[in-house]
Formats: structure tokens, C-alpha cells, sequence
């Protein structure tokens, strides 16, 4: 009689496949939460329905377009009517001429990353990106690619330069960027990327027309710069990235839309051909109604009004919090900020490794300092770890998704409960 337990009774894949960290932090602090604690969960990359509405005018044009019929199956590559309109908003908004055909949309952004992987990745090819970043490692994994983690610093403000990068680029498939950055909050200036893409310029130039490197620039945030910060991107510094620059990007982030599921690419044709053939045979397109309720949106001066809102909403939070924690540091608490740039995100240090708890608990690592917010702030922030960085690293992600502006003083305070708490 064969023993089943000895051996795992799925794929090894499958057997291995890490999940997100992010989501089992936030699960804890659900479970917690419901048994009656008062936590303020900042931990996941989305919007409370209830501080960060849906714009009603484009919940009124998806119900319309819901009323209208249009229930059954979109094109594979999305509805022309929305891959027309973003033809137009991407060439007024970003001066990028990419026609209908250029682009693919599908159900958010994380297929369309997958699809780009699966596209332009053989298995055992090199897949070069920064950590910190958000969940470059599991595509990596998906795609049984050679993952080459570039180690970055608050120096500069967890983006990579070009000198971080050039040792890494020959012979790979893929850089991975992203830009306002998931999880730092920090945008890259035009100087950096243009170093950037002159490195991948100059790689694609000795490969002499062999398979090139490519370029994915997730721009999913690119809406919500904050402070007047400019969004840069690679084929407007240099037109010649264009054969190269598989760009992402959507209306989850920058309308509170996380749950409407329409994102897009787009890029060189023959690229988002193959990406569109592997989404059919997924399935992952964006439901139909609001494929075109999302193209009828984006032509109104609504949407722009939308987006504005939107970004001021965030920009309050995000520099009420700014200031909180250079309050602290004022007073002589051992933490720091990085001002954000763009998206939904701050960087916070909270430099207590090797501290010890009033129940003699030592702060070993980002998962102990991660508990001791929980329990003695009533906070919850995502460790820089959960992004590929060292298990010690004391650096953390805050979102302000859901937070109320009332919150506010309330996280600062239980932050500072939480350090005084420690010996």
C-alpha cells in the first residue's frame, strides 16, 4: 500500500508557490478586528468604499451599460470603443502615440503583468528588478525565470539607478519597473529613468537583433502624483525605448476602483498580440459593461474631475500622516519618512531592532516589529520584507486607503504607545 503522504499531491509548482504576505497580515488583523480589537489597518493597496467612493457618474454609466445588455463576452483584446478612447488619453495625457490596436485591456493589472512575463520570459531566463517591489518575485516564480533582485536604499528613495542596475542586464529578458513605486510611495526623476533606458538601449544595440530586453514600466499610480510631481516615462524621454516598453496601467488606483477590474497595456504590437492570445485562453478579460462604461468616462470631463478629487483625498492623507511621524521624530522618537511622490503609499523607518518588549520580547526582526504595532499600537503597516527585502529590514509600507482623517491622530498616538512600550 503506497504511503500518499510522502510525497505532495499537487504540482511542484503549486507545492511552493509562496502566498502574499501582505494578505496574511491583513487576514490577522481582520480576524482580530472582528473579535472586537481596535486595529487601524493600513496594510492593504486598496480604498474603503466608505472614505474612497466609486465617482457616481461612472457607477451610473456601468449600470447603464448593465441595463443596456451588454452581458455577454468582450473581444478577447478588449471592446474597440475603449481601446480607441485610451488610444486618445494616452496620446493628450502622455504625448504617446499607440494605436487601438497597440492595446490590450483585461480584468486589472496583475493579469496583464502576468501575461507580459509569460510573453517575453523563457523558463531559466533572467528577470532583473528592485526590491523593494511589489510581487515581481512571484511572477518570477510563476514563470521558473532566474530572478535577479536589485537591492536598493532609502538613499534613493528605494528606486534603482543605473549603476544598480548594469551589472545585471546582460543577457536578460526582462526589467521590471514601477513608477509612482509600489510599496515606497517614490517616483522616478526624469534623469534617473532616462540612465535607465539608455542602459537598455545600449544592451538591445550588442544583441544586434537578437531577442531583445524589454522594458515593463507599471504605471498603475501614474494618475495619483502628488504635489505637482511629474510622471516620466520611457518612451517620452527616449522614443527609441518604443520597441521595447511594455507599459501597465488601469483605473483601479486612480478612481478607487480596485474592484472594477479594467486595466490595460499597451505597447508593441507583436508583444500585445501574444500577450492577448495568452489572456484568451486564461479568460481574463475585464467584464463588458464596464469595459465600455469606462470608455464613455473617459471622454467626459467627469473623469478628469474624478481623478482630481481623488488625488487631493489621498494627498491630505498621506501629508497628515508625513507630518505625524516628523512630529514624532522631532521628539526624539527613532523613526523617519520618506515624503511621497505618487500612489497610496509612505515609506516609514521605525528603528527599533533589538529593543524589548515590556513582556521581554526582543524585536528580532520585521515580523516582530510587525506584532508589537498590532498589539500595542493598534496599527497595521506591511513590512518592507514582504517586497524582498531582508526579514531584518525596519522599514514599512502605510497605506492610506482606508483611513478617515480623524485616524490620523489616532495612529500616531498608538505608534507612539507602542515605543514607549519598549525598554
Amino acid at each position: 500500500m503506497s504511503n500518499l503522504t510522502s510525497s505532495p499531491l499537487v504540482s511542484d509548482l503549486a507545492e511552493h508557490l509562496i502566498g502574499s504576505e501582505i494578505i496574511r497580515i491583513a487576514g490577522e488583523i481582520n480576524a482580530r478586528v472582528a473579535k472586537g480589537e481596535q486595529i487601524h489597518n493600513l496594510t492593504i493597496g486598496d480604498f474603503s468604499p466608505a472614505v474612497f467612493p466609486l465617482p457616481e457618474r461612472f457607477r451610473t454609466l456601468i449600470q447603464q451599460a448593465y441595463g443596456e445588455g451588454l452581458s455577454n463576452y468582450p473581444p478577447a483584446n478588449g471592446v474597440p470603443e475603449l481601446r480607441h478612447a485610451l488610444s486618445t488619453a494616452i496620446k493628450q495625457r502622455q504625448g504617446l502615440d499607440h494605436g487601438p490596436d497597440e492595446i490590450l485591456i483585461a480584468a486589472g493589472a496583475r493579469p496583464l503583468i502576468y501575461a507580459a512575463y509569460k510573453a517575453v520570459v523563457n523558463p531559466g531566463e533572467r528577470v532583473v528588478y528592485p526590491t523593494p517591489s511589489w510581487n515581481n518575485n512571484h511572477y518570477a516564480y510563476l514563470l521558473s525565470a532566474d530572478k535577479v533582485e536589485v537591492a536598493t536604499s532609502p538613499d534613493n528613495r528605494f528606486l534603482p539607478t543605473a549603476d544598480d542596475l548594469r551589472p545585471h542586464l546582460a543577457g536578460a529578458a526582462l526589467l521590471a519597473l514601477c513608477s509612482p513605486l509600489n510599496p515606497t510611495g517614490t517616483s522616478f526623476s526624469h534623469a534617473q529613468l532616462e540612465a535607465i533606458c539608455d542602459l537598455v538601449l545600449e544592451e538591445n544595440a550588442r544583441r544586434n537583433g537578437q531577442k531583445p530586453l524589454y522594458l515593463m514600466y507599471d504605471q498603475i499610480y501614474q494618475e495619483l502624483v502628488l504635489d505637482a510631481s511629474p510622471h516620466v516615462d520611457p518612451v517620452s524621454i527616449r522614443p527609441a525605448m518604443r520597441p521595447y516598453t511594455i507599459y501597465v496601467d488601469g483605473l483601479s488606483k486612480s478612481l478607487a476602483a480596485t474592484g472594477v477590474r479594467v486595466g490595460w497595456a499597451f505597447g508593441p504590437a507583436p508583444v500585445m498580440r501574444k500577450m492577448a492570445a495568452i489572456l484568451g485562453h486564461v479568460g481574463a478579460w475585464a467584464p463588458k459593461p464596464e469595459q465600455v462604461a469606462a470608455a464613455r468616462f473617459l471622454a467626459e470631463p467627469a473623469y478628469q474631475e474624478a481623478i482630481l478629487n481623488h488625488r487631493a483625498m489621498i494627498n491630505e492623507r498621506v501629508h497628515a500622516y508625513q507630518d505625524g511621524f516628523q512630529q514624532l521624530k522631532q521628539a526624539g522618537y527613532p523613526v523617519d519618512v520618506i515624503p511621497a511622490q505618487g500612489a497610496i503609499y509612505l515609506s516609514v523607518r521605525l528603528a527599533i531592532l533589538g529593543r524589548t518588549t515590556a513582556q521581554g520580547k526582543l524585536l528580532n526582526n520585521a515580523a516582530d516589529i510587525t506584532h508589537h504595532l498590532i498589539e500595542q499600537a493598534g496599527v497595521g503597516m506591511v513590512p518592507f520584507s514582504a517586497f524582498g527585502c531582508s526579514p531584518r529590514t525596519d522599514w514599512f509600507r502605510l497605506s492610506v486607503g482606508t483611513t478617515r482623517m480623524e485616524m490620523v491622530p489616532a495612529v500616531i498616538a498608538g505608534i507612539r504607545k507602542a515605543f514607549d512600550a519598549l525598554t
